[in-house]
């Protein structure tokens, strides 16, 4: 098993870090003396999060999909922070509906902040870190890149890209001295899961669920990390069981509704202020 490495003074870049997920990992890394860069879309509510954070904590605009930025963001962290030891690719977005009636727009905006800038972001941080032979790229998939749920066909799309990139990214990094993990959690209770349903025997997650996993795998370095723990074990069981079965047990806890059942009404605000942007 890797050692468990001290996370003082490191230097930590969150994309899409004012808000959820990418927030709550900030502020568990800020606890560990950590130096912390988000990047988000909305730059006023970064700052409002970095001040909250304190730590040193900075905050700058990003569009993860403007990749020429994404490298000036970069540049930017490391003229005031200094190297970049972690990078975590949070930022994503999810639009739902059944294949047929998603519109060209919807699906270009999730291929392009889900897969194309963390395709982007995983290279700029490869190329700042092999020369000094020590770094750790995370990158924040989901389950739906382990499966196939109804109603989000494109963004499970994305989510299996991210970890097929993730895999291959980790052989080519084999013996360089820098680390690469994939997460995969389950539903969790941020505004793009607004209006999901719950599936039987998992429950929806916190983002501090999320938080702690990519913490203990920055400690102790590893490349799967699922969250709950559990879905690793549900995962390996699904792929020796008959597509009949599996597919049967999904319909049972009603894992096929999650996402095409979801309440639109209650997805309404977040899915218009993503089409906005």
């Amino acid at each position: 098993m890797a050692a468990m490495a001290s996370l003082y003074g490191k230097v930590v870049v969150i994309t899409g870090g004012a808000q959820g997920i990418g927030a709550t990992t900030a502020r568990a890394l800020v606890g560990r003396g950590a130096r912390v860069a988000i990047g988000d879309l909305d730059p006023l509510l970064a700052e409002k999060t970095a001040g909250e954070l304190g730590g040193g904590t900075i905050a700058l605009p990003l569009d993860v999909t403007d990749h020429r930025g994404f490298t000036g963001f970069c540049d930017e962290v490391e003229r005031r922070l200094g190297p970049i030891d972690v990078l975590i690719n949070n930022a994503g977005v999810m639009l739902l509906s059944p294949l047929e009636d998603e519109d060209d727009a919807a699906t270009a905006t999730q291929i392009d902040v889900n897969l194309t800038a963390v395709v982007h972001g995983t290279r700029e941080a490869v190329r700042r870190m092999r020369p000094r032979g020590s770094g750790h790229i995370v990158n924040v998939a989901s389950m739906a890149g382990k499966a196939g749920f109804p109603g989000a066909a494109t963004y499970c799309a994305t989510k299996h890209a991210v970890v097929g990139l993730s895999e291959a990214v980790r052989q080519e990094l084999r013996g360089s001295g820098v680390e690469i993990t994939c997460v995969m959690p389950a539903v969790v209770r941020t505004h793009l899961a607004d209006g999901l349903r719950e599936a039987k025997l998992f429950p929806s997650l916190r983002p501090e669920d999320v938080a702690t996993a990519i913490v203990g795998a920055l400690d102790t370095p590893r490349f799967d990390v699922f969250v709950p723990k559990t879905l690793d074990v549900t995962t390996r069981v699904s792929r020796v069981l008959p597509r009949s079965v599996a597919e049967w047990f999904m319909r049972v806890i009603g894992a096929d509704e999650v996402f095409l059942r979801a309440r639109s009404g209650a997805r309404a605000e977040y899915e218009a202020r993503v089409r906005k942007r």
